[in-house]
């Protein structure tokens, strides 16, 4: 079966390029500082339980998922890092103690329905996440919520307060710095509301990959690498390492006739002379119908081939005249050449969207 997937497609994971990633944020640190890692939707599509392991070996101290039901692969697969689940909703509860995960606490009705489920288990002191809005609005306590927050914990000794923590909205933008900067201190200073209505300082973590970069000196006590360690820098020209490449292998060559047309739609127009080749990847696994048309090339044997036509569910098409191809040669996606930056670019969105994009069935093999 692997040997199959292998002459198909693959999503390559290149362990050395996140090490790199992995240090270079590091060095960034105290080194007192914990690092916590993304690994929410598949580890942002690269694959949950392999880059899990990755960042278990690399030395992360902790990792996040979004939801209960992704921290519970991980813990199947073994991993034992502490997991900070940033959307737990209230329905996982009993698993995500069972797991010993740690939930996100957004406000007072996830925190009574996880404390009536402690309180049936006779559980104290279990570790939450208080989640603040410092100016995203999208979820967390306001400020205006906190009095009532801290009277509740007082007198609920089922849980501690392990972390507090908000999420910057513009980090990456320095035309927005204003505004960055605003929440960091709006989040000190809840936070210290928070620490002097409880009796004790909680752990503190704010920054994300591209607070890591622009804003070290706010780190606090943690932080949140998320795209970064996948290689994407928010600094102008800095240049991190892809972890991640998509390949896959070259099903048919087709020598076609100027009256031929391609795909779906007739929207390939051949010339006399064009050879095309028939790779097996398609919208079905993360190639944007926008790619399609010759908006996009992808690289064989050293050139890059624009596509052609359509792109099908499983099957694209690309343009290899004048290249040297054969069924069974290679081709990229993305990965050095082009970059997942590039193909964002091209479809008008982010990185994240790209690599998020890749399905399960494709293949992930991790590269030593």
């Amino acid at each position: 079966m692997p040997q199959l997937q292998e002459d198909f497609s693959r999503l390559e994971l290149n362990l050395k390029a996140a090490t790199e990633n992995y240090r270079y944020f590091r060095s960034l640190l105290d080194p007192r500082t914990k690092l916590l890692v993304l690994v929410k939707a598949n580890a942002y599509g690269h694959g949950a339980v392999e880059f899990a392991s990755m960042m278990q070996r690399a030395g992360a101290d902790y990792l996040a998922v979004a939801y209960p039901v992704e921290g519970l692969e991980l813990r199947k697969n073994g991993i034992s890092l502490p997991i900070l689940v940033l959307t737990a909703g209230t329905d996982f509860y009993p698993e995500i103690i069972k797991t010993r995960m740690e939930p996100s606490i957004p406000n007072l009705y996830s925190l009574k329905k996880l404390v009536a489920v402690l309180k049936e288990q006779g559980i104290k002191d279990y570790p939450v996440h208080i989640k603040l809005d410092t100016g995203m609005h999208r979820l967390g306590f306001m400020t205006e919520e906190l009095p009532e927050l801290t009277d509740y914990l007082k007198q609920t000794p089922e849980v501690k307060v392990k972390a507090v923590f908000s999420h910057l909205c513009v980090a990456e933008d320095p035309g927005e710095d204003a505004f960055t900067l605003g929440q960091i201190k709006l989040f000190r200073d809840n936070v210290n509301r928070i620490a002097d209505g409880i009796g004790y300082m909680p752990m503190r973590h704010i920054l994300n990959s591209a607070g890591i970069e622009r804003f070290p000196q706010y780190q606090f006590d943690m932080v949140r690498l998320g795209i970064g360690i996948y290689g994407i820098s928010a600094l102008p020209g800095k240049e991190l390492a892809p972890v991640a490449s998509l390949k896959c292998k070259v099903l048919q060559v087709k020598k076609l006739g100027p009256a031929d047309t391609v795909g779906y739609g007739r929207w390939g127009h051949a010339k006399e002379g064009t050879v095309i080749a028939t790779i097996p990847v398609g919208y079905a696994d993360g190639i944007d119908r926008h790619l399609g048309r010759g908006a996009a090339s992808f690289l064989v044997n050293g050139h890059r081939a624009p596509t052609i036509g359509n792109i099908c569910m499983d099957m694209c098409m690309i343009d290899v005249t004048g290249i040297p191809c054969a069924a069974g040669d290679t081709v990229t996606i993305f990965g050095e050449d082009p970059t997942v930056s590039e193909l964002a670019r091209i479809l008008d969105t982010i990185p994240y969207e790209i690599l998020t994009s890749v399905p399960r069935r494709i293949h992930r093999l991790v590269i030593r």
